[in-house]
């Protein structure tokens, strides 16, 4: 909210206070009056048209003309220009949907660049991306520092943040709790989580004591091919369990397969091409569409919940209900009584930080919006719920809740598996891990063997194609 007041998407008016920009106090009417002065904001969600071309994307809004007219040729070759300044090889007429996340955000630099920026705001520019696409655009960072432009970071990867900040600035409840000189206060992590949630945080994550039961879901032989290349095997003949009261980890690099082997598996929903077998309490069961997976006791919580796991515009309880609304329908009326009784249940429950249950889902936090998509799935009673990338994007005190619920659904005899692409985290929760790379599963790491070297050894396996 306040990177949106900086940037002129809230104008002047809609906020008490001042800003004062180079020696100047400054009120922006609209996101235009900002840029005119050099500063730009790129969103946690890429705004990039997936069908326009790199070139077309980068001067949208701010196309180059000559007699009135868009000089496309200059558009292509000053394009080019920009991506080589964010390390970009690709051409400039190449469609954006043909590029993966971590290039996009590169091309949303280089649309800053395109504007002359002075002041570089970045919401979460790395939640979506793996570590080397990380590590490239924080140096490319570094090097605009030493050119003189100014960035601003909000991360909740505290460890980027200790690693290239020069200041830090804590808000805790939309109050600024103190500012950190990283360097002169010598401030690590620990000292950063204990700003953020107002107290010193030994542990990461929640004390456990499984009690882990038979098993409840397999997938056998289980195989998908993309949908745009019928030929492109994405999942390979995968193979894997979870137990009763167990919390199981699917770790890999981004492009492993990971959340396309989730979404086939929950309806058929991604791929094309799939076979293989699904097992829920010993019973294969038939998946075809999403339906019929929450019927055999499936459920997944999709990695991008503003775009796939909420409707932003309408309420909690309504959010909650949505995928189970044959529990709240009567003769084909929803009982909105009944509908807002279990939504207020599931927000004392589950802390969801909300007036009521009629708040609209939009204006809550990521870690607030988690909960609620959590909740929409664990309604529905599932025997096995597939998290996906469940803490994204939620600061360090959402996340210990969202562990917390983990433990407990666990701990009540779900089975549990997580997807994330941070090792730590994945290290910290669960009973074992399988690790993925290339669509194939490559290793399985019981909890008493966990380390970093040997998980990341066997997520970065390349697949022997000598004899294939």
């Amino acid at each position: 909210t306040l990177m949106k007041v900086l940037s002129g998407v809230y104008p002047h008016g809609s906020y008490e206070g001042e800003i004062v920009y180079e020696n100047q106090t400054i009120n922006f009417k609209n996101l235009r009056d900002s840029e005119h002065l050099g500063i730009v904001i790129i969103h946690q969600e890429l705004a990039l048209s997936p069908y326009l071309s790199i070139a077309e994307n980068i001067f949208l809004n701010n196309e180059i003309k000559k007699k009135g007219l868009i000089d496309w040729n200059q558009t292509n070759l000053e394009a080019q220009k920009l991506l080589a300044k964010v390390g970009l090889s690709e051409d400039a007429n190449t469609p954006v949907s043909k590029i993966g996340v971590g290039k996009q955000q590169l091309v949303e630099i280089a649309k800053a660049l395109s504007k002359r920026v002075k002041l570089l705001i970045l919401d979460e520019p790395t939640a979506a991306l793996n570590d080397a696409d990380s590590a490239h655009l924080l140096d490319l960072l570094r090097q605009f520092k030493s050119q003189g432009m100014t960035c601003i970071i909000i991360s909740h990867k505290l460890n980027e943040i200790a690693a290239i900040a020069d200041q830090t600035t804590i808000i805790r409840d939309g109050r600024v709790i103190e500012t950190l000189d990283m360097k002169a206060d010598k401030v690590d992590q620990e000292r950063i989580i204990k700003g953020m949630v107002g107290r010193e945080m030994n542990n990461r994550y929640p004390a456990r004591d499984p009690k882990i039961g038979a098993e409840v879901f397999r997938i056998e032989n289980w195989t998908v091919h993309h949908p745009d290349d019928i030929e492109r095997v994405v999942v390979d003949h995968a193979n894997l369990n979870v137990k009763a009261g167990e919390i199981v980890g699917l770790a890999g690099i981004m492009g492993a397969g990971r959340t396309e082997l989730a979404r086939s598996v929950f309806g058929h929903s991604w791929g094309a091409k799939i076979s293989g077998k699904v097992f829920v309490n010993g019973k294969e069961v038939n998946v075809k569409n999403v339906r019929r997976a929450i019927e055999a006791g499936i459920a997944y919580s999709t990695e991008d919940r503003k775009r796939f796991g909420l409707n932003l515009i309408d309420d909690i309880k309504r959010n909650i209900s949505l995928a189970s609304l044959d529990q709240f329908t009567k003769r084909g009326l929803v009982n909105a009584n009944e509908e807002f009784k279990v939504a207020s249940e599931y927000r004392e429950s589950m802390n969801i930080k909300a007036p009521s249950a009629n708040s609209i889902v939009g204006k809550l936090s990521g870690g607030n919006q988690q909960k609620v998509v959590l909740s929409q799935w664990i309604n529905v009673n599932p025997e096995i719920l597939i998290l996906d990338e469940p803490t994204r994007g939620i600061d360090v005190g959402a996340k210990y809740e969202i562990y917390t619920i983990i433990q407990e659904l666990a701990a009540k005899g779900k089975a549990v598996m997580v997807i994330s692409s941070e090792l730590p985290e994945l290290l910290g929760i669960c009973d074992r891990i399988y690790a993925i790379s290339e669509g194939s599963i490559t290793g399985e790491v019981e909890r008493k063997d966990f380390s970093p070297e040997l998980v990341m050894q066997y997520m970065t396996t390349v697949k022997d194609v000598s004899n294939v």
